[in-house]
């Protein structure tokens, strides 16, 4: 496994990596949209970082870390070009209760083995399955997940050194009330409306950018008491410290961290895997998701090794990269550097930054990711899939991505089933040598191998019968259990069953399984077997 780790990362450095270069070229304008795109990241990058990691119960800097590390190699490695990575609220909600328990040593070491994870899975061609995600369940994320980003700010409206860690994990402290509540509400308002109206001005600068340098100016030329970035914690340190995890190689450990790095890898992967679709979506690429995960896979190695608490795609910071115009990877390198700049060099003057400037920034990524045009259709699509959208809408909310995106597509799949179930159905003639011939449409499966069942007429069928599945589909191993099931009864009945117009496919599944042991002629060119005689002795291996 570790030679086809080394031979990943491999292949992928030895490749050119045109997602640097545009199809415009890399020009000066390019490169300066690209640039401005990352420190605008980098910037909202930073209290988030922090807040994630008090919310996991770690140091400020393991935030930091995580949010520089796996950034700059999901910038270089990843799937998609615009993508930024960093950590997350989602999996530091699932960090709390191991780092509560076991301290942070163990969690360093869940994040490399939830790494190993992810890479096995990439290797694996494992991100492919993403394309099984229905688009209900698409919407219920990015409506769900813009709801998260919106709470998650409500922690700035508190008076700073009030917020303290819950058992859960979750924040309490006290709100701001009178004129600080005001000044905070109207400078937010303030950051919202320039990034509205600074693309009808100028694009020169990206419009986040522009809103975080008015207001920060205005705060700081008039000395406005207002919560600041260093209000949450000093970002000031050094370069992220090579440091092996200090736990147990033991069976034990592997018992404490194996089910928390599962649900991490499970979580990251999926949360980057349907960012990687929506920035497609909107920058008109596809594929890239095995690539995606050995990245996020390897960034998070990386991070369990230098002190970070491993992190996964942010449709947040990944919305403010695209929107401002970034379509290569120069932005998320960018992006991971200017913050490693912010912690060693200038974490004084970002410190300054006042949080109603950033909020301002994350709200307007709410409004831009929630789907406005899901509650319009609600009324117009299938209930199901008004259903799923809520329900995976909420879950996100309530629990976590990966339960919602797991639970809508189980939601999704079980209405498919059934809807496909009721469309089991035959058209029955009489042939002139007195044969009854049944002309089964729609899918045999598991969910409609009991309407199968019902459509026979046993005892009043006359002595030959022919089941035509020409309009059908044989699916699976009930579906042939069900076919088998029909010509016992016909066998007992003393009467014969014939099969007709088997696909090639329906008849290898059969022969494979043992149930139709004859030889066939399939039509070359229409894909149809001939007819298949079934009599005694030749289904269910009587």
């Amino acid at each position: 496994m570790k030679r086809a780790i080394l031979a990943a990362f491999a292949n992928r450095l030895a490749m050119p990596d045109l997602s640097l270069m545009p199809k415009e070229g890399l020009t000066v304008a390019r490169l300066r949209i690209e640039l401005l795109a990352g420190l605008t990241v980098a910037l909202a990058l930073v209290p988030e970082a922090v807040a994630f990691a008090f919310v996991a119960g770690v140091h400020p800097l393991v935030g930091l870390y995580a949010a520089f590390m796996v950034g700059l190699v999901t910038a270089l490695f990843g799937g998609r070009p615009g993508m930024i990575s960093g950590a997350t609220g989602a999996l530091a909600v699932v960090m709390v209760a191991l780092v509560a328990q076991h301290g942070v040593e163990y969690l360093f070491a869940t994040v490399v083995l939830m790494g190993i994870l992810q890479v096995f899975a990439g290797i694996m061609q494992w991100g492919k399955f993403i394309r099984l995600v229905p688009h209900p369940v698409m919407l219920g994320f990015v409506n769900g997940l813009a709801i998260v980003i919106f709470l998650a700010q409500m922690g700035q409206f508190k008076v700073p050194g009030s917020v303290v860690k819950t058992a859960e994990g979750m924040s309490a402290g006290t709100w701001l009330t009178g004129m600080p509540l005001f000044l905070m509400l109207g400078l937010t308002v303030l950051t919202m409306a320039i990034i509205w109206v600074m693309p009808r001005i100028s694009r020169s600068v990206p419009a986040p950018l522009a809103g975080i340098g008015i207001v920060a100016a205005l705060v700081i030329g008039f000395g406005l008491d207002v919560p600041r970035v260093g209000d949450m914690a000093s970002i000031q340190g050094g370069l992220p410290p090579f440091h092996i995890p200090e736990v147990p190689l033991d069976w034990e450990t592997l018992q404490i961290i194996l089910p928390y790095a599962v649900i991490l890898a499970a979580i990251g992967l999926i949360e980057s895997l349907l960012t990687l679709n929506l920035v497609g979506d909107m920058t008109g690429e596809r594929g890239g998701a095995s690539q995606e995960c050995i990245a996020q896979g390897g960034a998070n190695i990386l991070t369990g090794f230098f002190g970070g608490m491993g992190g996964c795609a942010m449709i947040g910071q990944s919305m403010i990269n695209v929107k401002s115009g970034a379509r290569t990877r120069i932005s998320g390198i960018a992006a991971a550097l200017f913050l490693l700049i912010f912690i060693l060099f200038a974490s004084g003057l970002i410190e300054l930054i006042p949080l109603a400037a950033l909020v301002g920034v994350m709200f307007m990524v709410v409004i831009g990711t929630f789907a406005w045009n899901s509650l319009t259709i609600l009324r117009k699509v299938p209930l199901t899939d008004a259903f799923v959208i809520l329900l995976v809408t909420v879950v996100t909310v309530m629990e976590d991505l990966a339960v919602a995106v797991v639970v809508g597509v189980i939601v999704s799949a079980l209405a498919y089933a059934w809807n496909n179930a009721r469309r089991i159905h035959a058209t029955n003639q009489m042939t002139e040598d007195g044969a009854k011939v049944y002309a089964i449409e729609g899918p045999l499966f598991f969910g409609s191998s009991d309407g199968f069942t019902e459509l026979f007429d046993v005892g009043g069928d006359p002595e030959k019968v022919i089941v035509d599945f020409k309009l059908s589909r044989v699916v699976d191993q009930s579906a042939l259990q069900a076919i088998e099931a029909v010509a016992g009864k016909y066998e007992m009945a003393g009467k014969s069953i014939q099969l007709r117009h088997l696909s090639r496919d329906c008849h290898k599944l059969l022969n494979k399984a043992g149930h139709l042991m004859v030889d066939s002629d399939d039509d070359p060119d229409y894909q149809i077997a001939a007819d298949y005689e079934v009599r005694t002795g030749i289904l269910g291996g009587h």
